[in-house]
């Protein structure tokens, strides 16, 4: 049996501590690109849930134990080639909800053998030039200027 479709709708969680080293994953199916904790949402759940389950599933962590907050922002990106083949066909475009999830210190995550090869926590600056996905490196450096204070939201 196929796996179903993917839904456009996904979430992009940044997990951070309180001095800004940010959680990196190395996906495992393009080995060096490095990204924060994604994921497509799933018939029925909030985004929310997706976060939570997304969350869980790739770093082992429970957001109920941490600080998450809902940015209340949206991104709409072209889907990468390689990935629309898991969405209806047609399906060239997804809407990306960001969150950020705050943890004390770079604890040891357990990540998923099938989606991440290694995990670094790295600071904001090198993070946001390390991911290779634009709206992610965009999403670190909003978050930089959120905890300078030099934005509201």
């Amino acid at each position: 049996m196929s796996k179903p479709w993917k839904i456009p709708v996904s979430v992009l969680v940044v997990i951070h501590t309180p001095d800004l080293r940010i959680l990196l994953l190395e996906r495992t199916d393009h080995p060096g690109w490095w990204q924060s904790v994604t994921g497509s949402q799933e018939a029925g759940e909030t985004l929310v849930e997706t976060v939570a389950r997304e969350v869980r599933e790739e770093t082992g962590l429970d957001v109920t134990e941490h600080r998450l907050i809902d940015w209340d922002q949206s991104d709409r990106y072209e889907i990468y080639e390689c990935y629309r083949h898991r969405y209806p066909p047609g399906v060239t475009h997804n809407t990306e909800h960001v969150f950020s999830l705050q943890v004390p210190d770079a604890i040891a995550v357990s990540l998923a053998p099938a989606e991440h090869l290694a995990y670094q926590w790295t600071p904001w600056q090198a993070a946001a030039e390390s991911c290779f996905s634009p709206s992610n490196a965009a999403a670190i450096l909003r978050l930089s200027e959120i905890r300078s204070g030099q934005h509201q939201g």
